[in-house]
């Protein structure tokens, strides 16, 4: 079984796929995750990031093995991964390589912005995540900041509406809820709560689809 689960940035939708991956014994991929891949790879060799011909070498070149999670959820990797994930030849080169995580036996649970949309329209199941903006500033600045990363709610709060336009207005792949998912506001929900309300909605559409 496949489950998309996308949504805008932190709307605690990478959180909640983790999750519920785990409590279905699914594999997890936090497509996000490629795009900071891709994004560090650029920063580390002094490249910029508007080189969109080197943002694609680096995904063509890509190994989930070797991602550092850690590193990645640095602050202001977000942002670049947002810059270079609008770059069309980007996305082409990390579609298979999403595909075939997905192909997986038994499936897999997959985030991002696209999956349910692109990557994987046959998803058994599709889940849209969001949230206000305010609090999913709120929520990235109390992350960064626990995370010793100084960092004003202002800034957190502008950097959330710029990847929000970015994300929707790409020419590619643009941030969109799909015709079949199942929407999940998580402004007014816990961790627990929102979990609660993915695995009812997950219970209920397999029941439909039997």
């Amino acid at each position: 079984m496949i489950i998309a689960i996308d949504g805008p940035a932190a709307s605690g939708k990478g959180t909640l796929a983790k999750r519920i991956a785990a409590h279905l014994g699914l594999a997890h991929l936090d497509s996000g995750l490629l795009y900071r891949g891709v994004a560090s790879r650029l920063i580390e060799k002094g490249t910029p990031l508007d080189d969109e011909a080197a943002a694609a070498r680096a995904a063509c070149a890509l190994d989930l093995k070797a991602l550092d999670e850690a590193k990645l959820r640095a602050a202001g990797m977000g942002e670049a991964a947002s810059r270079v994930a609008a770059y069309p030849a980007v996305r082409a080169a990390l579609v298979e390589l999403q595909r075939a995580f997905a192909r997986q036996p038994g499936g897999a649970v997959i985030d991002g912005r696209d999956i349910g949309t692109v990557i994987c329209p046959e998803a058994r199941v599709k889940l849209f995540i969001t949230a206000s903006a305010e609090e999913r500033a709120r929520r990235r600045w109390r992350e960064l900041v626990l995370g010793g990363a100084p960092l004003d709610f202002d800034d957190a709060l502008d950097d959330i509406r710029r990847r929000d336009e970015r994300d929707a207005k790409r020419s590619i792949s643009p941030l969109r809820q799909a015709a079949d998912a199942i929407l999940i506001d998580t402004t007014d929900l816990d961790s627990d709560g929102a979990f609660t309300a993915a695995l009812a909605a997950i219970k209920a559409k397999a029941r439909r689809l039997k």
